[in-house]
């Protein structure tokens, strides 16, 4: 789920800047060809499902690891006809995890469906986080787009360092809370790529969504991804292109969330004031139907900010009139 978004634009080419500033990083040309394998490296192939929307962008990109022995990772949304897709890719294979980045709805539901047709198991690091069921009390609809897949329990409970391996494949684990709490990559190192599901992507940052998600735990998830280095030659997320400069982008991403955090504090300089008149200041750019998911992210970034004591709040019974000042 993304935080900074546009108008979706696919197109079968594109073109990455050179600016090191995030904005000149994004890549928002992609073809998303629907219901195909499409073939991103020898190992991989990329399955993606008919979920356009400003928070998935072109859709859910199902991904394929292996050869006459596959993993799937995030199998994507409850949608017969993406699963249909992805069992015709699947034809004459055999499938022995079932890969889940995180629990939410555009990610893990179709799970269920891949396992009782294949048998294989399904894996992901736990159930959907029980403090997100305060998220979406009040809202707008607009913030409810991917809602959590409550229905989700892994077979196999995974953890950072854990090792699948599979015919001519291995996939080493890598817990990445900030985005949500669950949320995993999967490092394929016959390929050089890490598969960041919606921790980094490349056509947009990704959305912090609080109590569950983090702002904290995004940055340090960030710099774990930096410091493996030339480990990782290619980031596939689950939504949109591939990252082909992956540590120079992720630097980008961690520059843009420390701007973001100068941004409120200027705002703040100038006196007390609300989210929604900070959304105003700081994002206008964005299109006011995903204000309110800008909303939540900066109430992650001013969490943060309380967490170290450098901004105080004076609550109100409507979150959105909650007053917040500099310490």
């Amino acid at each position: 789920m993304a935080e900074q978004t546009h108008p979706p634009h696919f197109s079968a080419t594109g073109s990455r800047a050179a600016a090191v500033r995030l904005e000149g990083l994004l890549d928002t040309h992609h073809d998303p060809a629907y219901g195909e394998a499409v073939q991103v490296a020898p190992l991989v192939q990329r399955v993606t499902a008919a979920n356009p929307s400003p928070f998935t962008f072109a859709g859910t990109g199902t991904y394929i690891v292996g050869g006459p022995q596959v993993a799937v990772i995030d199998p994507g949304p409850d949608d017969a006809t993406h699963v249909t897709a992805l069992l015709r890719a699947l034809e004459g294979r055999t499938v022995t995890h079932i890969c889940v980045t995180h629990t939410h709805s555009d990610h893990s539901p179709a799970s269920r469906a891949l396992a009782a047709a294949t048998g294989a198991p399904i894996l992901g690091f736990g159930p959907h986080p029980a403090i997100d069921a305060r998220r979406g009390a009040g809202e707008s609809p607009a913030l409810e787009e991917e809602p959590g897949d409550w229905d989700f329990v892994p077979d196999v409970a995974l953890t950072h360092g854990d090792v699948l391996a599979g015919d001519g494949w291995t996939l080493e684990c890598l817990h990445t809370p900030g985005h949500i709490s669950n949320h995993l990559c999967f490092a394929l190192a016959e390929e050089c790529g890490l598969f960041t599901g919606d921790h980094v992507m490349g056509w947009s940052s990704t959305i912090i969504p609080p109590p569950d998600g983090n702002l904290g735990d995004y940055l340090r998830s960030l710099q774990l991804l930096i410091d493996r280095g030339d480990r990782d030659h290619v980031y596939w997320p689950t939504h949109g292109p591939a990252i082909t400069s992956p540590v120079r982008y992720a630097g980008a991403l961690l520059a843009h969330r420390h701007r973001r955090t100068a941004q409120i504090l200027e705002c703040l300089r100038d006196g007390p004031t609300t989210i929604p008149a900070m959304v105003v200041q700081m994002y206008t750019d964005t299109p006011k139907m995903l204000h309110p998911a800008a909303e939540r992210s900066v109430l992650a970034h001013l969490i943060h900010l309380a967490s170290q004591r450098r901004v105080t709040s004076e609550p109100a019974a409507d979150e959105r009139a909650t007053r917040y000042a500099l310490a």
